[in-house]
């Protein structure tokens, strides 16, 4: 089976609801529009993939629900693989989120009874990916395809959003952690500090700072990078379409910058639309962005 990326983890139905504010307490407010479609970081990444012309699949669970029927249905029509899904009793999990005009967001995430995944709930023994992604939900699948991943030498990505159970026994087992600042801050205090004690664990580092760009380190080595000029529409799923990019252009054995400048696009492109699922761009509007913007991290 050919898999450049096989994506690990969490998928959700999101329910996307555009607000002029946060409500305050006891606070009833209208929304001024509303979106639903499929969510959830491993889940995005894969599609994020398949749109950027590579063969994606994800691994993880759905309910045998609507709202499962309905991301499952997202992922075929993307073009995702979906062989490594397992559909179960428990519900889909569902996010809730609330979206001010300047793209700032609230988020309300439902799992029910939904638990992760045994180690040995997948046969992945039919595939071998250029590049496996994770992001910690699933961690037992994840820490038994870790090791694989070292024995097959292929090459491994964890999006590490926030610091839990899943990315702390992950973090120290994969050759590219991606992390974003708030989990720097919760394991170091301080995003700067955290790339230094994080390079002594990962191989390559990337702390992501939103509307900031990005701090990276690989061995000694150790820069920055500004984000790509947006006005943002919503940030939801914009770190997942940065890590979904991050992943191909591994497939895609990029050089280092090159690499970072292809994540950094997607994400930024992300933000310009609602909904992290409607927001990931797609091949040619990546290529369009990228060539617009040329002369910038030159």
């Amino acid at each position: 089976m050919k898999v450049d990326v096989l994506c690990v983890g969490h998928a959700s139905y999101d329910l996307i609801f555009s607000v002029s504010h946060h409500p305050a307490e006891d606070e009833k407010i209208f929304a001024d529009g509303f979106v639903g479609c499929g969510g959830g970081p491993a889940a995005n990444a894969a599609v994020m993939v398949s749109r950027l012309g590579l063969k994606a699949a994800f691994a993880g669970y759905l309910g045998q629900d609507l709202y499962g029927d309905k991301h499952s249905r997202e992922f075929v029509e993307s073009d995702v693989d979906t062989r490594f899904i397992m559909r179960g009793p428990s519900p889909t999990p569902l996010s809730t989120i609330l979206v001010k005009p300047d793209g700032k967001r609230a988020l309300i995430n439902y799992k029910g009874g939904t638990q992760a995944l045994p180690a040995n709930a997948v046969d992945f023994s039919s595939v071998k990916p250029k590049v496996i992604l994770f992001d910690g939900h699933e961690p037992h699948l994840s820490v038994a395809l870790t090791e694989r991943a070292r024995r097959d030498r292929i090459p491994t990505v964890l999006d590490a959003g926030s610091l839990h159970e899943g990315t702390l026994a992950l973090m120290n087992q994969v050759d590219y952690l991606v992390c974003s600042e708030k989990f720097a801050r919760q394991w170091a205090g301080d995003a700067e500090i955290a790339l230094t004690r994080l390079a002594e664990v990962a191989p390559s580092v990337v702390i992501t700072l939103g509307e900031r760009g990005l701090l990276w380190q690989r061995g000694k080595k150790h820069g920055i990078m500004p984000a790509f000029p947006i006005v943002a529409i919503d940030t939801t799923g914009a770190g997942d379409a940065f890590h979904g990019a991050f992943a191909a252009a591994v497939a895609l054995d990029m050089e280092w910058l090159e690499l970072l400048r292809y994540a950094s696009a997607a994400g930024a492109l992300c933000c310009t639309k609602t909904g992290a699922r409607l927001g990931i761009p797609s091949q040619e509007e990546h290529c369009a962005w990228l060539e617009q913007h040329k002369n910038l991290h030159v």
